[in-house]
């Protein structure tokens, strides 16, 4: 899991996981490259975590994916992201295509509803708790 201050350089990132992994024998490396949309009155996204949840979180995704050989890998930014630039980063490495395919799939839809990420929107250079589009998080209390 790694994480970075802004926006990601995904071309670094996917790059590096790939030459990284190539020759450990997998069949399969896949990455999915989360990119701000333009919503019309956004300037940005930003993003509050909670690391040692956030890690805890990871750590069990990670026995799910070596219970089925394959590896998983995660970059999110903290912060200000701006329009057109890319927040978050997800990679499995797999023998399998398939397990590839389901493993990357899961692991960004419960990230999206698990993971202790909270998004705020950036207009007029202010922070705006993104309400309507957050799910709330199980045992924590911030959409009680």
């Amino acid at each position: 899991m790694e994480l970075y201050d802004g926006a990601l350089n995904a071309n670094e990132i996917t790059n590096r996981w790939y030459n990284d992994n190539k020759l450990k024998n997998y069949g399969a490396i896949m990455s999915f490259v989360g990119v701000v949309r333009d919503e019309g009155w956004i300037e940005g996204l930003s993003f509050d975590l909670y690391e040692p949840i956030l890690k805890s979180w990871f750590d069990r995704w990670q026995e799910k994916a070596k219970a089925q050989n394959a590896i998983i890998l995660m970059a999110h930014s903290k912060g200000d992201v701006a329009v057109h630039e890319t927040s978050f980063i997800a990679g499995v490495c797999s023998p399998q295509r398939k397990v590839a395919l389901n493993l990357i799939n899961e692991f960004v839809e419960d990230f999206k509803a698990n993971a202790p990420i909270w998004k705020y929107d950036l207009v007029n250079n202010e922070r705006i708790y993104a309400l309507k589009r957050s799910q709330k998080l199980q045992n924590a209390g911030i959409l009680a």
